[in-house]
């Protein structure tokens, strides 16, 4: 038996495995798929950050202040999927020296649709009319992880699991009007941040105007997307439910604590896993839409499957969809508490006959009468690649703030997007890149029960000749 046995690991011990790949090919697919995880799992915060260092790099904006857009935004704006019809403000919070105030006004003389998340751009409160102030203002309490102290009497705690972190602010806009733009901007200015310590005495908000600066976060699918992430891993703390990419992560050079400084053969390997991770990302966008009406071209803006877990914090026991999230951030950015309340979003990639938004092309949308808002609706394209505002492009939407938008006797508007305007239907136009291919939202803002239960039906962008 002895013999037999020492035999039998002889044999094992001098018997090689034929090996489909070298060690050093091994080791450089290994990266490559890592690289390709990480940046899925990682674009909430990438995108993030990269919105963070355009206002410290182009601006003189800083964390705990207000960085704004004294205008609609027009091109310049190349966040994704901007909101072209609303004064936008941001306010990046920073909350290591302790917790920060964000102090929204009463919704008299103007309103707020705001959201407060973190660095993963989970939702932690909405503000204004549809967030946790209803409209009569409040103190938001942005509180640090771990936080012990006692919340004060008076303000609407949030506890972040972060200590980066920023609100997305939209002052509403009655109008395009210079008169209408100038009171929602004045509106706008009575927002206030500042850290609890001095909530006794707050200084002045800081207020830095990005209007015509090129603020561009577009997400970078090349090796610079791992140094925002290297910036994200070393200035936050690992949340339980992420704590099995610490090794991921190691093995690409990204470690809590270490510089980040990948060799040149490292580097082209990153390159080709981000490659990878961005065609991965476009072929679920494309393929992974969901219908809101029936046999319909508009989607809804996110996955109900994302909306549910986003909406619980990413803390549900038997659920965690980090591919819907990736996918999402690719082309959106901010989390919504209450979506729905507030504001909803269809998002269409194709026209009626099902082709791709061809920039060189003209479109017509027949928007319906008595659409289901309380505040307004619009219309906006956006360059299909980017996700980000069409560049160099007069404007980007239409909405129903628009004085002079041409109605039909029957109430309904023709929207039209393409090169050039059609005859006599200028206020109605939306232009178009000829060398890009677009993408459209419509937006409804505090929509109504008719758009829920689908009695009131947005058709199908058709191309016209």
């Amino acid at each position: 038996m002895r013999k037999f046995a020492a035999t039998t690991f002889a044999f094992i011990a001098t018997t090689t495995v034929a090996m489909a790949f070298s060690q050093e090919e091994l080791a450089h697919r290994t990266i490559e798929r890592r690289a390709v995880e990480a940046v899925i799992w990682g674009i909430p915060a990438v995108n993030y950050d990269l919105m963070l260092q355009e206002m410290l790099r182009k601006t003189e904006g800083k964390p705990n202040q207000i960085l704004y857009w004294s205008k609609p935004l027009d091109w310049h704006n190349q966040t994704l999927t901007p909101n072209p019809d609303a004064i936008y403000l941001m306010a990046f919070t920073d909350t290591r020296d302790g917790p920060v105030v964000i102090e929204v006004p009463p919704a008299e003389g103007g309103s707020i649709n705001g959201n407060i998340v973190n660095i993963w751009q989970v939702a932690l409160e909405d503000t204004g009319p549809s967030g946790a102030d209803q409209g009569k203002g409040g103190k938001y309490l942005v509180l640090p992880p771990n936080f012990t102290g006692k919340v004060p009497v008076g303000y609407i705690p949030l506890q972040s699991d972060t200590f980066g972190g920023y609100a997305l602010l939209r002052s509403n806009l009655a109008s395009h009007s210079d008169a209408d733009v100038a009171k929602s901007v004045a509106y706008a200015k009575r927002l206030k941040v500042y850290p609890l310590s001095q909530a006794a005495n707050p200084p002045e908000t800081v207020f830095t105007d990005a209007e015509g600066v090129v603020f561009d976060s577009t997400i970078k699918y090349d090796a610079s997307f791992f140094a925002s992430l290297n910036r994200v891993i070393q200035s936050e703390p690992w949340l339980p439910r992420d704590k099995i990419m610490i090794g991921q992560l190691k093995s690409l050079g990204i470690e809590k604590g270490k510089p980040f400084s990948p060799t040149e053969s490292m580097t082209k390997q990153l390159e080709v896993g981000v490659k990878e991770g961005h065609e991965w990302l476009e072929a679920r966008y494309d393929s992974g839409q969901i219908p809101f009406y029936d046999n319909s071209k508009w989607n809804y803006i996110g996955n109900p499957e994302l909306v549910k877990s986003a909406q619980a914090g990413y803390d549900e026991s038997d659920a965690y969809p980090v591919d819907l999230r990736g996918v999402a951030y690719s082309y959106a950015f901010v989390g919504i508490k209450r979506l729905g309340t507030g504001q909803f979003y269809l998002i269409s990639l194709k026209d009626k006959a099902g082709q791709t938004f061809d920039g060189g092309k003209t479109y017509r949308l027949t928007v319906p009468a008595n659409v289901p808002v309380e505040q307004y609706w619009s219309l906006t394209a956006y360059d299909r690649e980017t996700h980000a505002l069409i560049r160099n492009m007069p404007r980007a939407s239409r909405s129903s703030q628009i004085a002079d938008l041409e109605k039909n006797a029957d109430g309904t508007v023709d929207l039209f997007l393409g090169p050039t305007a059609p005859d006599g239907k200028e206020a109605n136009w939306i232009p178009t890149d000829p060398k890009r291919q677009f993408e459209v939202m419509f937006r409804l803002y505090a929509p109504t029960k008719a758009l829920f239960d689908k009695s009131w039906v947005l058709p199908d962008v058709e191309q016209i000749h």
